[in-house]
């Protein structure tokens, strides 16, 4: 596990309090704390797993060095993502081509398709494909997946999408993701049992209820009018609409079959996950289990705080300074070194290698 110390404002040592300032106020003036300008963003319509349609926005700077692909958490849209697109900017002023997307059944994705989402499960090849035609757009070969809350979960199943694909055109590096949705059944559980989660849960649940009358609207007879209006949680949401389009019998079993602390094991690509030890939506618990994944798995790292709240950590000014960062935006900041580290350490790899096989060469000369 990597060590690093992250420390926010005084008023934000609090996971609740984070969660709150960063949902409800940090959106609100986000563009005043960068100097980094918007790209100018391509729109696109990807092809995604299933054929299905995906929009998305790319943007490639001259003498690009990566891809960054990513999307957002369980609700909204590219147009008000604020948090991504600071990402989309950062990345792009430090050189990397932006490829953001809105995700199945959200955003402008919804207007195309009204093929509902799977947590993961198919949108694991989402990545994969929009990584592979935006490669193909002139994107460079190098791609890491990222995304946030539910949206890490979907990167973490992106990543291992990627170790299936046979591709010499395409180096599917790995991904970083912040406070990603690890197990949805227990943190579910969980939310609903203290005030401040069961505010959240009525939250989202309402904007998933929104969703799916946007669906509807957009795909007349698709879906069952009766069942939008039962759907009034977010299990309610996922038992009246998802899984019986996915094949489930049950929400606990879609659940299961969907679950990204059971990936971790498996993934065999460079994967950071940033995760906050008081984020108020996800089971205490679960930050033990990810612990003794991580001392099992190599190619994962690790950065568990105590501080941090749900996709938050925004920095004090000392920490910024300490950091050497260029704004209070402490995880986009990391998850841009963690891959720059890791890009220049393969080049330096390369390098030595291209020079010993020269040497080889060489040396065969003048023995001949």
């Amino acid at each position: 596990m990597l060590k690093s110390i992250y420390n926010p404002p005084f008023f934000l040592k609090n996971g609740a309090a984070m969660t709150a300032y960063t949902a409800l106020l940090a959106g609100r003036n986000w563009e005043n704390t960068t100097t980094d300008p918007e790209p100018t963003y391509q729109q696109v319509v990807f092809t995604g797993g299933q054929d299905v349609p995906i929009f998305g926005l790319v943007a490639i700077p001259k003498n690009a060095h990566g891809t960054i692909i990513g999307t957002y958490g369980i609700t909204g849209e590219l147009k008000q993502q604020w948090f991504l697109r600071l990402l989309g900017r950062k990345a792009y002023a430090q050189g990397y081509a932006v490829v953001l997307f809105d995700w199945r059944a959200h955003g402008k994705t919804a207007q195309l398709s009204p093929t509902l989402t799977s947590d993961g499960l198919y949108e694991g090849e989402d990545f994969v494909r929009i990584a592979t035609e935006a490669v193909r757009m002139g994107c460079p070969p190098k791609c890491w997946f990222t995304g946030y809350s539910l949206g890490g979960q979907l990167a973490l199943w992106g990543i291992k999408a990627a170790q299936d694909v046979k591709s010499t055109d395409i180096d599917f590096a790995g991904g970083a993701v912040i406070c990603p949705s690890l197990d949805s059944l227990r943190s579910l559980n969980y939310l609903v049992t203290h005030s401040f989660g069961r505010y959240v849960e009525s939250r989202i649940a309402g904007e998933l209820k929104k969703l799916a009358w946007k669906l509807h609207d957009h795909h007349d007879g698709y879906f069952d009018p009766a069942a939008i209006e039962r759907a009034n949680s977010i299990w309610g949401f996922d038992e009246e609409l998802v899984i019986s389009r996915l094949g489930f019998n049950s929400v606990e079993e879609y659940y299961q079959a969907s679950n990204a602390l059971n990936l971790l094991p498996e993934l065999q690509k460079q994967t950071l996950i940033i995760y906050a030890a008081d984020d108020p939506l996800f089971h205490p618990d679960i930050v033990d289990d990810l612990k003794a994944i991580g001392e099992q798995n190599s190619y994962l790292d690790l950065l568990v705080t105590k501080y941090g709240g749900h996709v938050g950590y925004v920095s004090s000014k000392k920490c910024q300074s300490q950091f050497q960062d260029p704004d209070r935006w402490w995880a986009w900041n990391r998850i841009l070194q963690w891959i720059e580290d890791r890009q220049f350490t393969e080049d330096v790899h390369k390098n030595n290698q291209n020079n010993q096989n020269k040497l080889s060469v060489l040396s065969s000369s003048l023995e001949n």
